[in-house]
């Protein structure tokens, strides 16, 4: 993936009194002054409270946005807006219904904010009418289970949002948000999960705290390790700390080891509630070898741009392994892809002359050009769809860094009937959500790998997974305990591997006795009885887990979209649990602004760690300049500023990607002088003709018509704006811009 990024510029240096994190700019101070995050883990269930502190240094009330990460698996279940002695408690309401109350309230004057849920992972915060040298606080509450996998449950909690490859075609009228990609007809709300991004090296500009406090609750705790920050432990409690000074550029992960064999156990949780309640089923594996049966294997391994470094090494290594992995009997094929693939032309015996020209090309490859990653999946299935009674597998190696992620669940819902997706997810700020969620929907498993130490126990993990499951069909019966099967989650039910106990949610109705029969093929049969659970967040958990299935289901578009929504909506509502189509939002009652202008900042973000993004910017465009990195404009005002990002010149194979590239090009730089805007028609002119003869139809008829208008020289500037309407209008008609839905409805 080499997304167009935006690298915030044009700033001076920091005032040595604006305090700590507060950094002053010719456009003003950023509003995001420290991050907060207090964790508590009691066995394997984690709460955690998200404390953002915005503060406005400008001499006019303030809007701050802020776009950013939380885990995917956690329920946000309440949220409080702090600010000049007042609390604010948040409200829980449908989407539309909490934008307007927001709107009303900022309008009116009124201190106000609102938490929304982009994609799960991602989410936007915006707080309003923060008066000057104001400091306002808003804390978000989050409920989760710690995955627990080959004895260590991990706990992982996201920094920062990270910047994500765009496919698609330009949508026409203004963007739905105020991040630095334009929304597209793949992607409708690219400027939603687009924050700007700080130049690397930039002096601190949150101050960063994480403190986790950690009860075993009697699980045999043999370790606490944290893989990518330095931290502090205090022993007396089992607190751990992040070391002062550290950055919000990766995801914060713990993993907590215990003794093998004596921390989880096969056991039905109940909770009861005024309409039933809710249980939590474990199923262990059973303590048997997976059968060794011959399958097909197409290993799809992502070499885009922001793959480089030591991400591509890992991702070179990680599928090497898996290609060792495979005897005779197993056929395979491997696929390297950015914005084209390298794919070969059916699959291969695994053989060890096979497996080392595999191993030999992996070796070559070299990260580059654009996370393209819908064809290469496509031709996946297509390879495995002749593999007959074989096993099918899909393993895919990526940072998952794409903004499409709706598009490509949807696309491949009907092609991956019958195959296995793994994935393996290479970053320090890893789209995990968008892993899980694909494999996860055809029973697959997702293994994370956040640097190289890690790989070589993370490879142990997927050649487990690879092997064949040790119980497939599971099913969950009725034996005393009134479940409601229409409830579970996940659904469908997952397969059971070596190492990985599944854990399954739902609603059952009257008294919390009896028990639940797990049967799966094969001879599998467990009866599991009822007991009592002390755990006050099994209902979010649950709700959690049950509106992500439904979001998903709307997505592909399996089912009544209406009636999903609607389901997903009283879902959200009725257990507290945030969702894409509901919101929390705190509005105060007291007018501080009269009038209710504000001056409207987004906030920047720090650059991955890892990544390289000075190389991610290539000179395809006016470069941003690189002295100092600035903070964020106002959101409105900075829309034609901030249009100029960043994007590297990469193949075009088709005159619909050639059409979409130039329209990014010219609407990035609709702002710019016009004599910068003459010179890129010219280069416009230039490309069309060096591209043109490749391409029929009445498309390349108008491209060269284009070009022939671009290539007289312009008489004046008026010229040069005619010819610059001329451009733009010839591009969109090609481009034919899909029409626009609400933003949160994808």
């Amino acid at each position: 993936m080499t997304p167009p990024v935006h690298m915030i510029d044009s700033a001076v240096l920091p005032d040595e009194d604006a305090g700590v994190g507060c950094l002053r700019t010719e456009r003003g101070n950023l509003p995001l002054e420290s991050l907060d995050v207090r964790a508590s883990i009691t066995g394997l269930v984690s709460s955690v409270e998200v404390a953002q502190g915005f503060r406005n240094s400008y001499a006019e009330a303030l809007e701050a946005t802020y776009i950013f990460p939380l885990p995917s698996r956690a329920a946000v279940t309440a949220m409080t807006m702090e600010a000049d002695g007042r609390v604010v408690k948040g409200v829980l309401k449908e989407r539309g219904a909490a934008r307007a109350d927001y709107d009303t309230a900022v309008a009116e004057g009124r201190r106000a904010s609102i938490a929304e849920e982009e994609r799960p992972g991602v989410f936007t915060m915006r707080v309003g009418n923060i008066m000057p040298g104001e400091r306002v606080v808003v804390r978000l509450s989050l409920v989760g289970e710690l995955p627990y996998e080959d004895n260590a449950a991990t706990f992982r909690f996201p920094l920062v949002v990270a910047p994500r490859y765009v496919p698609g075609v330009p949508l026409a009228g203004e963007q739905v948000g105020d991040g630095f990609a334009a929304d597209t007809d793949a992607v409708p709300d690219a400027s939603r999960i687009s924050p700007p991004v700080l130049l690397p090296g930039f002096p601190h500009p949150v101050r960063l705290s994480v403190e986790v406090d950690i009860d075993p609750a009697g699980l045999p705790l043999t370790a606490v390790e944290s893989s990518l920050h330095t931290v502090v432990s205090e022993q007396e409690g089992l607190r751990i700390r992040l070391q002062p000074g550290e950055r919000a550029d990766r995801d914060v992960i713990l993993r907590l080891r215990y003794d093998a064999d004596k921390t989880v156990a096969t056991s039905l949780a109940v909770r009861p509630d005024d309409e039933g309640g809710t249980f939590a089923l474990t199923v262990l594996p059973p303590a048997k070898t997976p059968t060794d049966t011959a399958k097909d294997v197409v290993l799809v391994l992502d070499r885009s741009g922001s793959m480089r470094g030591w991400k591509m090494v890992a991702a070179r290594r990680a599928a090497a392994r898996v290609v060792d992995t495979l005897s005779t009997k197993d056929r395979f094929a491997v696929l390297a892809f950015d914005n084209t693939i390298e794919t070969p032309s059916g699959l291969v015996e695994a053989g060890d002359r096979n497996r080392f020209r595999a191993v030999e090309f992996l070796a070559g490859l070299q990260a580059r050009g654009g996370t393209e990653m819908l064809a290469p999946l496509r031709r996946a299935a297509e390879l495995l769809g002749e593999s007959g009674d074989r096993d099918r597998v899909l393993v895919l190696v990526t940072d998952g860094q794409v903004g499409n992620e709706d598009q490509i669940l949807r696309d491949l819902a009907g092609r991956l009937a019958g195959v296995r997706v793994h994935t393996i997810g290479v970053d320090r700020a890893v789209n995990e959500a968008f892993l899980q969620r694909l494999a996860a929907s055809t029973g697959g498993r997702c293994e994370l790998v956040e640097s190289e130490d890690r790989l070589d126990e993370a490879m142990r993990q997927i050649h487990r997974r690879i092997a064949a499951p040790l119980v497939t069909g599971l099913r969950v019966e009725p034996a005393g305990l009134a479940a409601d099967l229409g409830t579970l989650a996940p659904a469908p039910l997952p397969d059971v591997f070596a190492g990985a106990p599944v854990v399954i949610t739902g609603r059952f109705a009257g008294t919390p006795d009896g028990a639940l029969t797990v049967v799966g093929d094969g001879g599998f049969r467990q009866i599991v009885p009822a007991s009592r659970s002390e755990n006050p967040c099994l209902g979010a958990v649950w709700a959690r887990a049950r509106i992500r299935d439904l979001e998903d289901r709307y997505v592909v578009g399996t089912g009544n979209n209406h009636a999903l929504e609607r389901e997903i909506v009283d879902t959200s509502l009725r257990f507290g649990a945030l969702s894409r189509f509901t919101a929390f939002v705190a509005a105060d009652e007291h007018v501080v602004n009269e009038g209710g202008a504000v001056h409207r900042v987004t906030q920047p973000v720090e650059p991955v760690s890892g990544w390289d993004f000075l190389e991610m910017a290539p000179q395809a465009m006016a470069p941003a300049r690189l002295a100092r990195p600035a903070a964020a404009a106002p959101a409105r005002a900075r829309r034609a500023h901030t249009k100029r990002a960043l994007s590297m010149p990469r193949p075009v194979t088709t005159i619909e990607e050639f059409v979409k590239e130039e329209l990014l090009a010219l609407r990035a730089a609709s702002s710019q002088p016009v004599q910068t805007r003459e010179t890129l028609l010219v280069r416009l002119a230039s490309r069309i003709g060096n591209l043109v003869d490749q391409w029929t139809g009445e498309q390349a008829t108008a491209l060269r018509e284009l070009a022939e208008h671009l290539a007289r020289p312009a008489a004046g500037d008026e010229e040069t704006e005619r010819r610059w309407r001329l451009a733009v209008n010839t591009l969109e008609s090609l481009a034919k811009p899909a029409a626009r839905n609400e933003f949160w409805k994808r």
